[in-house]
């Protein structure tokens, strides 16, 4: 995490990335003057109010489509607001990961893992792949989804590049600085990533504690003597660590910064939802209290394999933990990998409840994948509250597809933009995927019939739903009715003039609402270019 990004998203001041919007605002184009709807968000395309520069976008949007080439530059274009869902050492580029692997001196073995060297027999260095092009595109296909084999699973294919790369992932600020570029180059505002904080200090923790099924006794046992703090603050110089790292790399403190300089990006905690109880339940608690002593993080998430035993076996305690550390740790937020599971992966049983358990038990404000929504138990009215609640479902299709098989109409997609789900579209493991949020979009676009102004209500509820400091540019309640400006903005187009003295204020203490600003900003500017003048 870069400095500058700490500072502009630091949630308990003035929020300068709010200031820093405002002062672009006299260069950007015209905010558009949304009206509203009262249909349903999933309500069909001609049945929703736009504006005449949103319709001749849309026209052009039709017009494209038996121009692959164009429409994927269209996309491209497409402003995307975040990415909420996203692992990073997932969603380095396989050629950057494999060029870290050589300039660490690691080695591939026989089954293309990186190792630490020496090299010895059986090995290779993995600098090797610099000038042996068939070795580079082995290691591609091992740790990315390229070609992966028709006799493998993609579920298992998937989950085992994690392993065979891991080693690779040391340098967090590098990794950060190939994401963040590839964010903002996507033509996206915020970004989100997962990384697991202080893993061996928050292992040693478990260990030494040990597990205690009284889950206040057991968070005393952590908190007591500062034990969980010297492991929180192990986190901070991590992040610091990462930050210097990220400077250096995308040359941030140079007259030619990197496009991810610029990107507000924060941290969100991973926790092993395979590992023993004490393990998941010391991680959680060093997420949480993380994300109140430290502004760079801001959420806690479980990771691996929700259909492995141990994750299967502990799930509902696992979100019993959850719904105990929430009260000692307000503040913390929390997203969930829940439902990522299918109909023959698990049984029967299994499906009825994780979804649920994640928003009812636990309290979840996101859910990550969702896939298992219509096998929930009594899932309309689940959804119901979900729309209520203002949870949003993290959707990233081509992960969906390629691990669990799931694609087009057996995806519950419509089903919770039907019962008013809020919906934002991700990309989990671009890199693993081989895919950017561009794909994703065009995916939708190509499969379930998206008009132009749903595509950008997508990319609008990414912003709203984002783990961003401070109040909405949006008023309350109206992601459902076409997005109307708070009060204080609603007579102010960035790109025209500058904010009225409201809105100025408005944005300056808003990280969100500044982000929101950008990102209209930026609507009108490719509505333009798209659509002809306004």
């Amino acid at each position: 995490m870069i400095s500058s990004i700490r500072t502009a998203c630091r949630p308990h001041s003035l929020a300068p990335a709010g200031i820093a919007a405002l002062a672009l605002l006299t260069i950007l184009p015209a905010l558009p003057a949304t009206a509203a709807s009262a249909q349903d968000p999933g309500a069909p395309a001609e049945f929703r109010f736009t504006t005449p520069a949103e319709r001749r976008t849309a026209a052009r949007l039709d017009a494209l489509r038996d121009d692959p080439a164009r429409l994927k530059a269209f996309f491209a274009a497409l402003p995307k607001g975040g990415d909420l869902h996203n692992h990073l050492s997932g969603a380095v580029t396989t050629e950057y990961l494999i060029q870290l692997a050589g300039e660490r001196g690691l080695c591939v073995d026989a089954t293309d893992t990186a190792v630490r060297p020496p090299c010895g027999p059986g090995t290779r260095p993995a600098a090797d792949a610099r000038t042996d092009a068939a070795f580079r595109q082995r290691i591609v296909r091992a740790w990315s989804m390229q070609d992966f084999p028709a006799d493998q699973s993609g579920h298992d294919h998937f989950f085992d590049t994690f392993g065979k790369f891991g080693e690779a992932t040391r340098d967090r600020g590098k990794m950060l600085a190939n994401v963040a570029n590839t964010v903002v180059q996507q033509n996206q505002f915020y970004l989100e990533t997962l990384v697991t904080p202080s893993s061996d200090a928050a292992k040693k923790l478990a260990e030494s504690v040990g597990y205690d099924a009284d889950l206040a006794a057991f968070h005393r046992k952590l908190v007591a003597g500062g034990k969980l703090d010297r492991v929180v603050a192990e986190a901070v110089r991590e992040a610091d660590a990462a930050d210097a790292q990220f400077r250096e790399t995308a040359h941030c403190d140079t007259d030619r910064p990197d496009p991810g300089c610029r990107l507000p990006v924060r941290w969100i905690s991973q926790v092993s939802r395979g590992s023993s109880n004490e393990r998941v339940f010391t991680q959680m608690a060093v997420g949480m209290r993380l994300a109140e002593r430290d502004p760079r993080f801001v959420a806690v998430n479980l990771v691996q394999p929700e259909d492995g035993e141990s994750a299967l076996r502990n799930y509902r305690l696992q979100m019993r933990m959850l719904q105990y550390l929430r009260t000692q740790y307000p503040d913390a937020r929390l997203t969930l990998h829940a439902g990522e599971l299918t109909p023959g992966l698990v049984k029967p049983e299994d499906l009825t409840f994780h979804i649920r358990e994640a928003v009812h038990v636990a309290g979840a404000e996101r859910i990550g994948h969702g896939v298992d929504l219509v096998h929930e138990d009594d899932w309309q009215q689940l959804a119901r509250t979900m729309a209520r609640r203002g949870v949003a479902v993290e959707v990233p299709f081509s992960s969906n597809k390629q691990i669990l098989g799931v694609a087009g109409d057996d995806h519950p997609f419509n089903a919770y933009r039907r019962y008013g789900v809020p919906v934002v579209l991700a990309t989990d493991d671009p890199g693993v995927s081989r895919i950017d949020i561009s794909h994703e979009y065009q995916y939708a676009r190509a499969t379930y019939g998206l008009s132009y102004t749903e595509l950008k209500d997508l990319a609008r509820a990414s912003l709203e739903h984002a783990f961003l400091d401070g109040d909405s540019l949006w008023a309350a309640g109206s992601a459902r009715t076409g997005y109307r400006p708070v009060r204080a903005c609603a007579g102010s187009q960035p790109g025209v003039a500058p904010p009225a003295p409201a809105c100025a204020r408005h944005l300056a203490d808003n990280a969100k609402a500044a982000t929101e600003w950008r990102q209209e900003a930026a609507f009108a500017g490719f509505e333009r270019r798209q659509g002809g003048a306004r």
